[in-house]
């Protein structure tokens, strides 16, 4: 097992922010883990598992023993009448394992084309974009006691997902369809997550922006390559390229209201975006509400709201190599813009990233 001493994390997260790991191990495997748990300095010692680093904001250097995960593989696990079993390591990126379902005759995930992160990451935030949700696809996964070094697997039940959220999100326990299940924030590390992709495939649609592709493309009946390309296509001219500005991508959930809040807002903004969800309650466009309280473009210090799109929060200076915003400077501009909207709109946005 080696360890690596004092490692720069600009490259490890999207941001670009500047810190370092106190100490970092590369996960390859079960047998890396169990390495870690088996050495005493490292046994009983506070752990950070880090993926994609697309979902987080480092607010300095990070102490406890990062373990970045980079187990790989993808392959067909298995079939039933209606589906096909996919398996992908918790190291693959996930924009990667999604055009390898595809090239192999395996769809059902291409409207969550180009969402930055790994495998791994995935089910932690239970992602999801142009009408599909992890959850929608999830079969199971594999993970790792950090703890006792048990493996262990979880269907999407003991997974507890929510929007953008799951057990992996929480300590103590959840409590999700009346059933308790113990949270395992900082205690698990994702192996392996396997997605159950049904062969009657049919396009999910609906979205204005892919309607607005179809109609382009004067196509009533898309196929799932070309959802894929253009979500693709309509992704990049929405947000910006991680290898460019450093971003985390959506960096506040969209926030769900009753009818009558939201009525109560369409009274005072006729024209706010909000979609209606299957339970009754109300989605509104957190970008649109950011954008309303005048935003977009604005910046504290080098961190900065994204000119094309009011939901992403970027960092203003240097790349990769180093510079730029720093990680108290994006949280005092999230801080500034959860109080403006809130005093303007009553709703108090929640952030998706982790700040570490």
């Amino acid at each position: 097992m080696l360890v690596e001493k004092n490692v720069p994390l600009q490259p490890f997260n999207t941001f670009h922010i500047v810190a370092k790991a106190l100490a970092l191990v590369r996960i390859a495997s079960e047998a890396d883990v169990q390495a870690v748990l088996d050495t005493a300095e490292w046994a009983n010692s506070p752990k950070f598992v880090l993926g994609g680093g697309s979902n987080i904001v480092i607010t300095g250097d990070v102490k406890p023993l990062v373990l970045k995960v980079e187990v790989k593989g993808i392959r067909l696990v298995g079939e039933t009448a209606k589906a096909y079993i996919v398996e992908a390591g918790g190291g693959e990126v996930w924009h990667d394992f999604v055009a390898w379902t595809l090239a192999n005759g395996y769809p059902g995930l291409e409207n969550m084309a180009l969402i930055p992160g790994t495998v791994g990451a995935s089910p932690v935030q239970n992602v999801g974009a142009y009408g599909v949700e992890l959850q929608d696809r999830f079969e199971s996964l594999d993970a790792m006691d950090l703890q006792t070094g048990a493996v262990f697997s979880l269907n999407a039940a003991q997974c507890a997902f929510g929007y953008r959220d799951s057990v992996f999100k929480h300590g103590g326990s959840v409590t999700t369809g009346g059933q308790q299940t113990l949270g395992l924030k900082d205690r698990a590390l994702i192996l392996r997550v396997r997605f159950t992709l049904p062969k009657a495939w049919k396009p999910v649609l609906g979205y204005a922006d892919i309607e607005k592709k179809m109609a382009e493309n004067a196509v009533i009946e898309p196929t799932a390559q070309q959802i894929f390309d253009w979500v693709c296509a309509i992704r990049r001219a929405k947000l910006p390229d991680p290898a460019v500005i450093g971003n985390a991508g959506s960096f506040f959930k969209n926030p769900q209201v009753s009818p009558e809040q939201c009525a109560d807002i369409i009274a005072r903004e006729p024209r706010v975006v909000h979609y209606h969800l299957a339970d009754g309650s109300i989605k509104l466009a957190a970008g649109w509400l950011i954008d309303a309280c005048g935003w977009r473009g604005k910046s504290v210090g080098q961190a900065g709201v994204y000119e094309k799109q009011a939901l992403v929060l970027v960092n203003r200076g240097a790349g990769v190599d180093g510079g730029g915003a720093t990680g108290g400077e994006v949280m005092t501009l999230a801080k500034a813009i959860q109080t403006s909207v809130y005093e303007r709109f009553g709703i108090l946005l929640e952030p998706e990233p982790v700040f570490v």
